[in-house]
This record gives C-alpha cells, structure tokens and sequence, in this order.
C-alpha cells in the first residue's frame, strides 16, 4: 500500500476557489475519513484523488509519484461509490472481473482474485446473480469486491453507506473495518456521519468551506477540538455552548460566577468567551451549586441512558446526558453544574480554543 501526500491543493471554478491550500499526509495503511457538512468540499478533494476533478494547484503524491497529471487509470487506486456504479447487465461475478479484464490479466487471475474477494466479502452464493436481485447492501458488497480484486495501492470510498437504511449502515461498517484490519490499505473515506468518522477511522479530517479545521485521532477531536465548528460537529448529541465571560479564572455564566481550576483557565483578564460543555460533563446539582436551572422540555430514553433537554430561560436548551433508569419528569425544574475540568472555551470572534 501507499502513502498519499497532498500539499497545498487547491480547486477553483473559474473565481470561485471551492478548495483552500489543503495540507494531509495520509500514511500507508492509514484509514483516514474526510468528515463534514455537506458542500464543505470532502467530495471534491476525494475526486482529486482519485483523478475526476482536475487540481487547480498543489501538489498531489502518491507513493512517490506526483500524479496531478495523470488519468485515473494510471493512479493504481480503486474507488467504491455511493450509488454502487454497477453494470445492471452483468453478473456480480463479470462485474468484479471487468476492471481486470480490461487490464488485460489472465483468466486464471481473474478467478482467483474474484474468488478470494467473494469469499472475505460473503458474496460467493450470488456471483451469477445481476445487481437487480441483490439488495442494497449485497450490491455495496459487490462494489467493494470489485475495489478489492484490482489490489490497489489505496481506497477510495465516497459516502457508500449513505443509501442504506440504518441496520445495514451498521452491519456494513462493520464490513468495513474487519476488510480494512484483514487488508491494512491505505483509505481515504468521506461522510457526513460523524459517528462512522469516529468508529472507522485511525484520524479524521473535519472539513468546513473548503478548509480543514483540524486533523487528528477520533477522542482528541473529541476531547479537544480546536474550535467551534469542530465541537458542534463531532459528538451525538453535539456539544452545548453557552455566552459566558472570563476573568482572572472567574467564569461568568447567565449571571452566576464560578471559580475555574487554573488547566481550564486561560490567561488573566477579562474577555467575552463561549463555554462549551459535552452532555455527559453535565450533573444535576443541588440549587445552591447551579451553574444552571431550568425546566425539563424533553426526556429521550434511549435504553442505554436517556438525554434531557432543559430550558434555560426562553432561548437557551441544554442537552444533559442522565442514567437510563433517571427519575424525570417533563416540566420539572432541575438544577446543573458542569464538571470544571471538562469545560470547553472559545473566542467567541474567531471560533478558535482558548483552554
């Protein structure tokens, strides 16, 4: 497998610059997801990849090879889609076998590739089936035996989970990550989803207007996003900010101060922040040690734990993860602090952390 290095690419149309000056260096065998909302320009740079959208500039590698120039076909990478981009006339067997077909390699290759990526994939009882008889996730399958066979040097794969409703989302991440353990190839892996960012990959670009925001493993992003777009947009229920001010290890909050431990407590001085606070760094309190207090809108029992959501005045809700087995009921007031060394500040201007 092979390292992929991009430096500085860019993608334009025209004046309009959709891809700012992007640096990552993707290490052989890595699974890397590109994570972000949509338009934020994830796609784009995988199709750079791969060779569909031409670089406007930067330099692309991979290997060792600069390959801006060259076609897809001479890039030795295999790409899964989200639509499967399956030949509805041909057998699932012929449609693994083409790509090698058309490279010219011998028949008794073509067998034992198609045969040995049937066999990781589950997919041997269906190779004389059409993709018409399959079903979305058997056609996913297909489409990623037909990566396999070509032996690549990376994987490409855009979104291909997106079609599938949410038992097979799971039960086809699972694929996934058991094919990428068993084969240690080197991937590239765009979604929107940050909850298959978080479970597949060994680092995550988030991504935001064509820029990245941070780069890094699944829980530092978590623990420490580098600024609010990140901590909004990793975490299921996304992270709570509230306007709070600072001062000299002082926080503000709706009218009520509290002393910060000196790690969570940038500088001296006083300076407007946000006070971000992950639903689980959230506890009920007695009304003395309120941070917050508020009434209870919404209880979700989700089995494993339940979320309330509790609103703090008229403009405010706060997400607060509870035991599943939780006594609450909706329209009750409860009282909350949050854990001092799990809080979470940030320039309110730049959107940038500040502990």
């Amino acid at each position: 497998m092979s390292a992929i290095s991009l430096k500085r690419i860019r993608k334009s149309y025209g004046a309009l610059q959709v891809i700012h000056d992007v640096d990552i260096d993707i290490a052989s065998g890595e699974f890397l997801v590109l994570v972000g909302p949509s338009g934020c320009g994830k796609s784009t740079l995988l199709r750079m990849i791969a060779g569909l959208e031409e670089i406007s500039g930067g330099v692309l590698e991979i290997g060792d090879k600069v390959v801006n120039a060259l076609p897809p076909s001479e890039r030795d990478i295999a790409m899964v889609f989200q639509d499967y981009a399956l030949y509805p006339h041909m057998t699932v067997r012929d449609n693994m076998a083409f790509g090698l077909k058309m490279r010219g390699e011998s028949e008794e290759t073509i067998t034992k590739r198609v045969d040995r990526a049937s066999d990781i994939l589950k997919i041997g009882p269906f190779l004389d089936r059409r993709p018409a008889q399959l079903s979305g996730g058997q056609r996913q399958r297909v489409a990623m035996g037909r990566a396999i066979v070509r032996e690549p040097a990376a994987f490409l794969f855009d979104e291909p989970l997106s079609n599938l409703d949410a038992a097979l989302r799971i039960e086809m991440r699972l694929e996934i990550a058991k094919l990428h353990n068993r084969m240690k190839a080197t991937t590239v892996y765009v979604t929107h989803d940050q909850v298959e960012a978080m479970t597949l990959a060994d680092r995550i670009v988030v991504m935001n207007a064509g820029v990245v925001e941070q780069i890094g493993k699944p829980l530092d992003l978590y623990h420490r996003p580098a600024s609010l777009f990140v901590a909004r947009f990793i975490g299921s229920p996304t992270m709570n900010t509230i306007d709070a001010s600072l001062s000299d290890g002082t926080l503000t909050i709706l009218g009520r101060s509290v002393a910060l431990p000196e790690s969570a407590a940038p500088g001296t001085g006083a300076k407007a922040v946000t006070l971000g606070l992950r639903p689980e760094d959230i506890v009920r309190c007695s009304a003395h040690e309120a941070w917050f207090s508020g009434e209870v809108a919404v209880a979700e029992r989700l089995g494993s734990q339940t979320y309330c959501y509790v609103e703090i005045g008229h403009t405010r809700m706060l997400t607060v993860e509870l035991p599943r087995d939780a006594e609450i009921r909706v329209g009750e007031q409860m009282h909350l602090r949050g854990v001092p060394d799990a809080i979470h500040l940030f320039d309110p201007k730049t959107g940038m952390r500040l502990n």
